[in-house]
């Protein structure tokens, strides 16, 4: 398995600082989803790993849908940083 190097919008500063921020928990998840769809192109009968990929997504897009609601300038700079589509309604 190759490891790619995922590119840092968040410069390392900000990082140690805002570790609970809701920016950096969205990044966070976006690299372990990544990570984890890579994974499962070399390894497509890996159902745990599906899962845990699933559970992860669920995650990220509860806190997409938080920040839309409470900030709608972060969260539009946020999407386009990241390069992620915006999540559908629930």
């Amino acid at each position: 398995m190759v490891k790619k190097s995922f590119i840092s919008f968040i410069p390392q500063e900000e990082k140690e600082e805002n570790r609970g921020s809701v920016e950096f928990q969205i990044f966070s998840l976006t690299n372990k989803i990544q990570r984890l769809t890579s994974h499962l192109e070399l390894h497509k009968r890996d159902f745990s790993s599906e899962r845990g990929l699933r559970k992860i997504m669920g995650k990220r897009k509860r806190l997409l849908v938080y920040l839309s609601k409470k900030n709608g300038a972060r969260y539009k700079k946020l999407i386009d940083q990241l390069n992620i589509g915006e999540p559908q309604n629930c």
